[in-house]
């Protein structure tokens, strides 16, 4: 096996940044949805929109795993480089597959919420294309 290098594990740095980023940004669009969510279920209280504040309750709490397994990820190749920095590379080692580990974790959890978000999607349209047929039925001239 090649030495491990401080090159290595600061690559790192880029993709992780950028998909915090993005975890970021999916964390503040949900933040809104629930504000929203909350407003109209105070309003209308349904059964659907509480279903929809627990999907979304299930999926921050994905978004917030993600977030702290890249996080570690990110503080373990900050590890590893000052393991390498003070000669403890086969420790660094270690600590660099760990920090592989959590970011591949993150990246999986990443996969399963975006499947429950496309999930909650498809009912939003099920329920738009549901509503179209009982108007088109209805000989609607919007439709016709």
């Amino acid at each position: 096996m090649e030495e491990l290098t401080l090159t290595t594990p600061s690559l790192l740095f880029s993709a992780v940044s950028l998909i915090m980023l993005a975890y970021t940004n999916r964390f503040l669009s949900y933040a809104q949805v629930v504000r929203t969510l909350k407003g109209d279920y105070d309003l209308h209280p349904t059964r659907i929109t509480a279903a929809q504040i627990d999907n979304l309750r299930k999926r921050l709490s994905l978004i917030r795993t993600m977030q702290i397994l890249g996080i570690v990820s990110l503080l373990l190749s900050v590890l590893c480089m000052f393991l390498i920095y003070i000669g403890f590379q086969t420790s660094a080692v270690g600590v660099f597959a760990i920090s592989l580990l959590c970011l591949i974790c993150s990246l999986g959890i990443s996969i399963g919420e975006i499947v429950i978000s496309v999930r909650a999607l498809d009912l939003h349209l099920s329920e738009m294309e549901r509503q179209k047929a009982k108007k088109t039925s209805s000989d609607d001239p919007l439709y016709s």
